[in-house]
């Protein structure tokens, strides 16, 4: 059969064409990481040859080695980096190397800073590495071929990096890929062999996979031209199987960038062998950013699963909970078969026990961080505390673990920087208090500033500050730490009797006796607004605020919700006033009934808004606001 002709010019994306711009001067200093990138993906493409072969055999094509050939033409200029690994269709053709980062590309550039060192540390979380090759070549020939297509199935990928690119069905006998690189006028000293090997043996000496390179043989006689032979260049074995005092630390870190495909050095690792009934060896990184897709809930890369060094996949999420998505590495197993599914994956023992084992080690590498180096683990905390939050929702086994790991601001640091831990709040409690105070609020400011706080700045007593939108999912799984209960100042009566003076409780007995008409009457005027009025004992400065059931929807949860567009019944809030204000005092003395309606709902309408909410009927309070104006003006 003949290959049809068949080639088109076709457009990159228009952001696309800013990103390879940038890609080609951002990254320049890093020049030699593209060789490390193209090495990266073609040890890629042959783990998913191997695992589709597992259930089709035929896929290998009577060339079951597989390996990565790295070449170099002085005279043409090139730069080969050919594979014999699963290869791709015209269609992944133009799906993976015509459209970069997929639906990532917009919020790429919406993330670009414009600082050159920032943004090159950027393009590694986005997996880009391919049109790294751009940095090095003013023009990039793909030739690929996916296995067990046909040769007249082989696709040609040609682009300079101006905005085309063009593709064309050609033949191609093998299966595989070939990345071929037109250097630059400026870039010679690529084409020497012992620059490529040193390039080579620095970043991709950890590939399982031999990386070969044609060099030159020299015989006894000198006269003899050099004879031409492939060498392997890396030491093609798995790091993680290593021991690992023989393992540098520079090899673990080069080792990251190619698993996590990432630029810049992990924050921290762990790497640990189990033996016993079960046998399998993990190497799990923290990575010093968060990737672009940390919050996407479609992501499913992480922690590649290996079954006796043949990869298996690299989405196994049944590996590592949600809320530990940002951990990258490497579990090898010999414990599963190496025909095992995902199906398998779900409902396997194994799989559970290697999870379990898996995430210790990560919460135990956390604590170690959180113990011995404070600066780390402030930078991982910036990173990714807000995924770590979601934790006692989803692992109820470690809630306990995951809630020492917990940072937070607080009324003792006055600071929006999360640096204050439970065991923190607990080291500074107050005699005879038995509660872990918290607010949760839309900012840190609205929670810094919130009414309900006064009492406890009055006596001294911390609260907690809470202003991430997953704090209120976090406080309703996490009721209690070291025996103390967490409780919400803007939830339910206050009980500070342990902590309160005789002369206090006296004085809240005689305010309800006193205020008691007063009480009555904002509730007729107020109606179904409110489900009660009652004398505030948390109020020492705010005439009023608002307060809902101990065990219901916080009006902060309430707007998350409607937000996010889910239908939330109205609850009622208690109204609390504060006998000690002056408004509170005039509103008790107030004869005229319409004047005292509109003070009534001024009261409840700034109640409100101090605790961030929305008023249904805003017209109405600026019309009441402009007439009490103009009453104090006359």
């Amino acid at each position: 059969m003949t290959v049809e002709a068949h080639k088109e010019t076709l457009g990159f994306q228009a952001e696309v064409q800013q990103l390879l711009r940038l890609v080609a001067h951002s990254l320049y200093s890093h020049k030699e990481v593209f060789l490390r990138e193209l090495i990266s993906n073609a040890s890629d493409a042959c783990d998913k040859l191997r695992f589709e072969a597992l259930t089709d055999s035929a896929l290998y094509e009577n060339d079951p080695e597989l390996k990565i050939r790295v070449s170099f033409d002085k005279d043409a200029r090139t730069i080969t980096v050919a594979d014999n690994g699963i290869g791709m269709d015209r269609q992944e053709v133009i799906d993976n190397i015509g459209t970069i980062a997929r639906s990532g590309t917009r919020q790429f550039m919406q993330k670009l800073t414009g600082d050159q060192a920032k943004d090159a540390n950027l393009i590694g979380q986005f997996g880009v590495g391919f049109y790294s090759s751009f940095i090095v070549a003013d023009k990039v020939t793909l030739l690929t071929r996916r296995a067990g297509m046909g040769a007249e199935h082989g696709v040609l990928w040609e682009s300079t990096g101006e905005g085309e690119y063009t593709l064309e069905t050609v033949e191609k006998p093998t299966r595989g890929t070939e990345v071929t690189l037109h250097l630059r006028e400026d870039e010679s000293d690529l084409l020497n062999e012992w620059q490529l090997r040193s390039i080579i043996t620095k970043y991709s000496d950890h590939i399982t996979l031999p990386v070969i390179m044609p060099v030159q043989k020299y015989s006894e006689d000198k006269d003899a031209p050099p004879k031409i032979e492939d060498e392997r260049i890396n030491q093609a074995a798995a790091l993680w199987a290593r021991p690992k005092q023989e393992i540098k630390e520079e090899e673990y870190k080069e080792f990251y960038k190619h698993v996590g495909h990432d630029f810049e050095d992990p924050l921290a690792w762990t790497h640990n062998r189990v033996e016993g009934k079960l046998e399998y060896t993990s190497l799990l990184f923290i990575p010093s950013r968060a990737p672009f897709d940390l919050w996407d809930r479609e992501q499913r890369h992480g922690v590649k699963l290996y079954v006796q060094r043949v990869f298996i996949m690299d989405d196994a999420e049944h590996l590592m909970p949600r809320y530990l998505r940002f951990v990258r590495g490497v579990i090898d197993s010999n414990d599963l078969p190496l025909n095992i599914s995902r199906e398998l994956l779900q409902s396997s023992k194994v799989v559970d026990s290697i999870r379990a084992g898996s995430v210790k080690k990560v919460l135990g590498l956390l604590e170690d961080l959180a113990a011995n180096d404070t600066e780390k683990y402030g930078k991982f905390w910036k990173e990714f505390g807000r995924v770590l939050k979601e934790g006692p929702a989803e692992d109820y086994g470690n809630r306990e673990q995951i809630a020492k790991l917990l940072r937070f601001t607080s009324t003792h640091t006055d600071s929006a920087e999360q640096t204050v831990s439970l065991a923190d709040y607990i080291g500074r409690m107050k005699d005879g208090q038995d509660k872990i105070y918290y607010i949760t609020a839309d900012s840190f400011a609205a929670a810094k500033n919130s009414p309900h706080l006064e009492v406890f700045r009055k006596k001294g007593l911390e609260v907690l500050l809470l202003s991430d939108r997953v704090d209120e999912w976090l406080m309703s799984h996490l009721h209690e730490f070291e025996g103390k209960s967490l409780q919400s100042v803007a939830k339910g009566a206050l009980d500070l009797d342990k902590i309160a003076s005789e002369e206090e409780k006296q004085e809240q007995k005689q305010a309800e006796d006193a205020y008691k008409d007063l009480l009555t009457r904002v509730k007729d005027v107020l109606g179904d607004q409110v489900k009660e009025v009652r004398i505030s004992s948390r109020l020492t400065d705010s005439p009023a605020c608002l307060v809902v059931d101990e065990h219901a929807l916080s009006a902060h949860l309430e707007r998350l919700l409607r937000d996010a567009g889910q239908s939330v019944p109205m609850s009622k809030p208690y109204l609390e006033l504060n006998p000690q204000h002056p408004l509170i005092a005039r509103l008790k003395d107030e004869a005229d009934a319409g004047r005292f309606g509109d003070l009534t709902h001024l009261l409840f309408e700034q109640a409100v808004l101090a605790e961030g909410g929305q008023l249904e009927d805003p017209a109405s309070f600026v019309k009441r606001l402009n007439g009490l104006l103009l009453a104090m003006s006359r």
